[in-house]
């Protein structure tokens, strides 16, 4: 991702993408990780859900491309053409109290 434009992919995950996924039954959470890198900044967006068939209804039948606007594109260097999804086996979590 191009540094000048890091702020602004944020904010359209947290304006545009992630309402859209809330609306999709199936959808848990997301999470927006970044990093500064050599070349600008690097992003690892996670999004847990509950099944397979509630992904499709964000990214369509092949799940596995991902789904990047246009106006996203241009703000990148490059991205991951495909994703992956893993299957949740354990998760620590720290007490509620």
């Amino acid at each position: 991702m191009r540094a000048e434009c890091a702020d602004d992919y944020v904010a359209h995950l947290r304006r545009d993408t992630f309402p859209q996924l809330k609306g999709i039954a199936g959808f848990v959470d997301a999470t927006i990780l970044r990093r500064p890198v050599e070349r600008g900044v690097e992003f690892l967006i996670v999004t847990r859900w509950r099944s397979l068939d509630a992904i499709r209804q964000f990214a369509g039948a092949a799940a596995e491309v991902a789904v990047v606007p246009d106006e996203v594109q241009r703000m990148m260097l490059d991205y991951d053409r495909r994703v992956a999804h893993y299957e949740e086996v354990y998760r620590a979590e720290v007490p509620s109290g």
